[in-house]
């Protein structure tokens, strides 16, 4: 199922709660969808990623909405290059990225850009038998692109991939071309928080952003203030259902975003709602800053179960009067569960081992 732009508006128009679009912007984007005009091509390219971003937003859409992410970017917003959604491949696709770019056109970034080795730790593709690094294609199509957005930490703010040791030095994007982009963190990133700041830009309105350049719109408040676990007991052990778990090492407390209102995978669920912890994932200086992500408070100490005492080892020639004598105490056969050892090789034997073997051989 594919649908055009008139689609695109009722669906924003329909999850508007829900994508938190003010109906003004809602106006500007059918004004500018139904004017018919060429709209912004996007040029997407992955730096040192794991791809999570795009399959987070790949998994924004059912059968209420456009079908699917493919859809909403080639029919609304005209992808001209994902390496992960795109056909072509090879020289097809990077002259197709080339193509765009003499245009106008959104430059959309999803992973961090190694700068050590002079950027070839990352490549993107061949053109004409050079090699093109992640650093390099940034550099050139960063200063003529419409906007830049910067979907996920690795790409805001250099996420995992920069994390201790950053072997390849990895940099943010803002770092790298030396000014302010978008950033849309979260690892990965919510998808209402990509299609609401591209339907922004669409209507022609800059989103107001804070002081790490993310819009305001989701990460104005703690996580910790809409947290409903908020006013909970304290959680000193994970399972302990309707508890707060900030004394286990949660974030909430310095994590901004709307992930307790909002949820993920359409409502379904988000990590405290499923027993975990917040691990500052929309944060600049995530993960290093947050490390470690959990706090040992209590622990199970290592026990060591004490031997049984040792039985006095018997004579194997008195074996049987100390069996006869056992049998009239117990009226059966003794069954243990520990062997003494033949520590010396003279034939003595703990006497459990003795009780066992003697009722085997009964039995045979």
């Amino acid at each position: 199922m594919r649908f055009g732009r008139r689609r695109f508006i009722k669906y924003c128009v329909g999850s508007a709660a829900a994508l938190s679009l003010p109906m003004s912007v809602l106006g500007k984007l059918e004004e500018a969808l139904a004017a018919g005009t060429e709209l912004p091509k996007v040029i997407w390219i992955n730096g040192a990623n794991c791809t999570g971003c795009t399959v987070s937003l790949a998994n924004l859409f059912s059968t209420t909405g456009p079908a699917d992410i493919t859809d909403l970017l080639l029919n609304t917003i005209s992808l001209e290059y994902h390496t992960t959604l795109m056909g072509a491949a090879g020289d097809l696709a990077v002259q197709q990225l080339k193509q765009t770019a003499l245009g106008s056109y959104v430059l959309v970034v999803d992973g961090g850009i190694p700068t050590a080795f002079g950027g070839h730790s990352c490549l993107l593709w061949t053109d004409q038998g050079q090699e093109v690094t992640a650093m390099e294609a940034v550099q050139t199509l960063a200063p003529n692109a419409a906007a830049v957005l910067c979907v996920g930490t690795c790409a805001s703010y250099g996420g995992i991939p920069a994390g201790n040791p950053n072997s390849t030095d990895i940099v943010s994007v803002s770092q790298l071309i030396g000014s302010p982009t978008i950033n849309i963190p979260g690892c990965p990133t919510h998808p209402d928080w990509v299609v609401w700041t591209i339907a922004s830009l669409l209507a022609g309105e800059s989103p107001p952003l804070d002081a790490y350049n993310r819009p305001l719109q989701f990460f104005q408040r703690k996580i910790h203030d809409r947290c409903p676990y908020e006013d909970g007991i304290e959680a000193k052990t994970f399972g302990i259902r309707n508890a707060c778990m900030e004394e286990l090492g949660c974030k909430g407390e310095k994590t901004r975003g709307d992930c307790p209102a909002r949820k993920w995978n359409s409502g379904t669920n988000w990590c405290i709602g499923a027993g975990g912890i917040c691990v500052g994932c929309t944060e600049s200086g995530f993960p290093d800053r947050f490390t470690p992500f959990y706090k040992l408070e209590y622990s199970y100490s290592h026990y060591n179960k004490p031997p049984p005492p040792q039985p006095t080892p018997i004579e194997n020639g008195g074996l049987s009067d100390t069996l006869n004598s056992l049998r009239t105490i117990t009226g059966q056969n003794t069954e243990a569960g520990w062997v003494g050892p033949d520590v010396n090789n003279d034939g003595k034997v703990g006497l459990a081992e003795a009780i066992s073997a003697l009722r085997d051989a009964a039995a045979q």
